[in-house]
């Protein structure tokens, strides 16, 4: 059957801004669990402020969950996950973080190109300030824990509903 089921998940932010590291921090605290390392089915990603040079790593994944710090009008450090369609209309929408932009713009050419990935996430953080700073406040940095938790509870799920869909393909096979 192809190539194996893979879930990308690509941090954003720029590290310089205060809040606005939450997605790159997500990343970095992903990568210290030792039973969260990158490999065949997950790929830990610092995607930075890298824009377009990421939809090769987008269009490879059967899935993605993006972490970044986005403004939804909740008090700063809720979080909050945006799945599917849910995703899709926020990135749409009125922008709220520098990098819905270019997240929009690679969702655009993934499903242009037909390699969108049919599983997709957006953990976001609501930020406090994106001014010029070398760690998030208070309120962000206790949410990171709980974005790192929103990443992992996707991943349990969406492996194990690849694993069903590949054992009932299987049957019919």
């Amino acid at each position: 059957m192809g190539t194996p089921y893979r879930i990308l998940v690509l941090g954003l932010g720029n590290r310089l801004l205060s809040d606005d590291a939450a997605g790159p921090l997500v990343i970095d605290m992903l990568e210290a669990n030792p039973d969260r390392k990158s490999g065949d089915l997950i790929a830990l990603r610092d995607g930075g402020t890298m824009g377009l040079s990421l939809l090769p790593d987008i269009e490879d994944a059967s899935a993605m969950i993006a972490v970044d710090a986005a403004s939804f009008g909740a008090k700063p450090g809720t979080v909050r996950v945006f799945e599917g369609e849910a995703m899709d209309r926020l990135l749409t929408g009125n922008k709220k973080t520098a990098h819905e932009v270019a997240l929009a713009d690679l969702m655009g050419a993934a499903a242009f190109n037909g390699l969108r990935p049919s599983r997709r996430a957006l953990i976001a953080v609501q930020p406090h300030t994106t001014q010029v700073g070398l760690e998030p406040v208070p309120q962000v940095l206790a949410a990171l824990p709980f974005m790192v938790a929103e990443v992992e509870k996707l991943i349990v799920r969406w492996l194990a509903e690849a694993e069903e869909q590949a054992m009932a393909l299987e049957v019919t096979a």
